[in-house]
């Protein structure tokens, strides 16, 4: 089990910015050694508690049998694949995948109402941002999580990604190789939300931003990517395939290559981009709506119990609009089937 999860089962009311806090200060020890909230707590190893100072946890609020009822309908509704191991969703535009400030309504709280007699409950695989539609992995065990997580760090799923982006990149087809920290305003940078900053300072700060290997929380991101169609020069159809999972990766690579994701509310506000949609032959046509345009389209991998997993999803409704819009034939060929895999 992770540390955040082994920590989440016994201080429910911990912050999980406190517990990244207290792993970097090396208040943690796994058997003596530092540890990260991602690093795997097995049986037999001895975890050191620092002193914590948490809240008595309130009494779990009563679920009414309608709103349970309610969310097991909606999640049967998303399943592309069930088998007795896992489920793939196609999770919607706009619900969030765990909760957040703000965020009650969310899949992973939906997900209770799959919970057995025993209270076991599917588990979530990997994320998506709420705004991203497409294929999300639910183990319906924790062995089976764990076997899943494996697989995506050694890099063995494949996940192809399709976007719709403001211009035409140059050249049509490449590899985007960065360096992205979190902006001040994510994780355990947190700012506060009131008082510091407007709304467009609020959405820099809340934003990955390129760094320098060597600056602090600098990680490599690499993804390749292809055009499928365009309509030259205001849009073009994207396939992407990341070869590493770090947050907002996709969105942030677009706007680096100058083509940001249309719809996107954080990327794609500078200077550049407000002169391409002020100029009457390369701003983004009526008629497409101002949603995220991003769809986790393809998961392609082993399945922990033989053979392979290969689940596609559909476009989202404000995406196939946009499609029908400019003539794009959803079922070519897609090109970055072609790129490597490493």
């Amino acid at each position: 089990m992770r540390v955040d999860r082994w920590f989440k089962r016994r201080a429910p009311t911990l912050a999980l910015s406190h517990l990244a806090k207290i792993c970097r200060k090396g208040e943690v020890r796994l058997d003596g050694k530092r540890v990260e909230t991602s690093s795997r707590v097995a049986a037999g190893q001895t975890v050191r508690v620092p002193p914590l100072n948490v809240e008595a946890p309130k009494a779990p609020a009563v679920k009414r049998p309608g709103e349970s009822e309610a969310d097991a309908r909606a999640i049967r509704d998303m399943i592309l694949l069930d088998d007795r191991d896992l489920m793939v969703l196609n999770k919607p535009f706009g619900l969030a995948v765990q909760g957040g400030s703000g965020t009650k309504h969310h899949l992973d709280g939906m997900l209770q109402s799959l919970a057995n007699e025993r209270g076991d409950r599917p588990v979530l695989v990997h994320r998506l941002d709420r705004d991203t539609s497409g294929v999300l992995l639910i183990a319906k065990t924790r062995k089976m999580a764990a076997d899943l997580g494996e697989i995506f760090r050694s890099r063995s799923a494949k996940k192809i990604y399709w976007a719709m982006v403001e211009g035409v990149p140059r050249p049509t087809h490449g590899r985007i190789s960065l360096y992205l920290a979190k902006g001040e305003g994510m994780g355990d940078n947190r700012a506060p939300r009131k008082g510091r900053h407007g709304p467009e300072e609020r959405r820099d700060i809340e934003k990955m931003r390129v760094a320098k290997h060597g600056d602090d929380d600098a990680q490599h991101s690499l993804t390749y990517y292809a055009v499928v169609d365009k309509l030259a020069p205001r849009l073009s159809w994207l396939s992407m395939k990341p070869l590493t999972g770090r947050t907002h990766q996709l969105r942030a690579h677009a706007e680096a290559i100058g083509c940001p994701i249309v719809g996107d509310p954080k990327y794609g506000h500078g200077e550049e981009d407000r002169r391409r949609r002020a100029d009457a032959n390369r701003n983004i046509p009526d008629g497409v709506e101002n949603k995220l345009h991003l769809l986790a389209r393809r998961l392609i991998l082993p399945h922990p119990k033989g053979g392979v997993l290969d689940v596609t999803a559909p476009l989202p409704p404000h995406m196939q609009k946009s499609w029908d819009m400019f003539g794009f034939d959803a079922s070519q060929r897609d090109p970055i089937l072609d790129a490597p895999d490493e």
